[in-house]
C-alpha cells in the first residue's frame, strides 16, 4: 500500500491497524489519494518567493483532492438531556471522503505553526470516538525535506546570483524586514557567502522547528495524542522540489 510513494521518497507511517483498516474498507480512496500526490511539484520560487496566506502547492493538492470528492466539512457534535441540547462542538475538517464502509477524514500541514498537529489529532480522536470518521490522515514535510531546507534554498540562490539585498528583491524574493537584515549582515561581516547568511535566516524564520514537519509530527504521536484513531502519515520528500522553477 502506498508503494509508489514509498518508491519516490515519501515517509509513510500508520497506526491503530489503520493500514489493515484502510486495506479492506477504503482501497479506492487510498488509491486516490496518492494520485494526488505521487505527481505534486513545488517549484523553489514558490518556496522563496510565496507571501502571506496558503502556499500554491497546498492549493493545487487541494484543488486535486476536491475534484476526486475529498471535500471540506464541518461536523457537528451535539448532546442533549431529555431532548434539550446541552453542548454543541464543531470540528472542521478540510479534505472528508466518504464511502461505503466509513468515512476518511484529511488534514494538510504543509508549513503551519506545529499546534496544528495537536489540532488535527484531537479532532480525529473526538470524531472517531463519535463515530463520525474511521481514519485520520496527515499530510507534512518529511524529515529529509525539512534537514536539506537550508542547503536547498542557498544554492538555489547561489545559482541563480542573488549575492546581495538588492539582487533578492529584484528575483521577487521581497526585503528582509530590518531584525532580519540586522541579522543576515552580521552573517555577512563574518565573511559568510550572501546566499548562505539569507538562507540561513530565511529558513529557520519560516520553516523553523516550531512549524509542522514529520518530527514534530511523531512527537504527538509517541505521546499518544489522537489515540486511538487510526491514522496514516505522509511526510513530503525533497525530490517534489523543482530547482529549476
Amino acid at each position: 500500500m502506498l508503494d509508489a510513494l514509498r518508491e519516490a521518497g515519501f515517509e509513510v507511517e500508520f497506526t491503530s491497524h489503520a493500514e489493515a483498516i484502510i486495506r479492506h474498507d477504503f482501497p479506492e480512496l487510498i488509491d486516490e489519494l496518492e494520485g494526488a500526490l505521487i505527481d505534486i511539484r513545488l517549484p523553489m520560487t514558490e518556496i522563496i518567493g510565496g507571501g502571506g496566506g496558503e502556499a500554491k502547492m497546498t492549493q493545487r493538492l487541494r484543488r486535486g483532492l476536491a475534484a476526486l470528492r475529498w471535500t471540506k466539512h464541518n461536523f457537528e457534535l451535539t448532546k442533549s438531556i431529555d431532548g434539550v441540547p446541552r453542548e454543541s462542538i464543531s470540528h472542521e475538517i478540510d479534505h472528508v471522503r466518504r464511502a461505503a464502509n466509513g468515512v476518511f477524514a484529511l488534514e494538510i500541514e504543509w508549513n503551519n505553526k506545529d499546534p496544528f498537529f495537536d489540532r488535527d489529532l484531537e479532532n480525529f480522536k473526538r470524531l472517531h470516538a463519535e463515530g463520525a470518521i474511521s481514519v485520520g490522515g496527515i499530510v507534512t514535510r518529511g524529515s529529509e525535506m525539512q534537514a536539506t531546507m537550508r542547503q536547498r534554498v542557498e544554492q538555489f540562490a547561489a545559482d541563480r546570483g542573488i549575492l546581495d539585498f538588492d539582487a533578492l528583491v529584484e528575483f521577487g524574493a521581497g526585503s528582509p524586514t530590518a531584525p532580519q537584515r540586522a541579522q543576515i549582515q552580521k552573517d555577512l561581516d563574518r565573511q559568510v557567502p550572501f546566499a548562505r547568511a539569507w538562507s540561513r535566516k530565511f529558513t529557520s524564520d519560516k520553516f523553523g522547528q516550531a512549524t509542522t514537519h514529520w518530527s514534530k509530527l511523531q512527537d504527538r504521536i509517541a505521546r499518544g495524542v489522537g489515540n486511538p484513531c487510526p491514522l496514516v502519515l505522509i511526510g513530503l520528500p525533497p525530490s517534489i522540489i523543482d530547482m529549476q522553477a
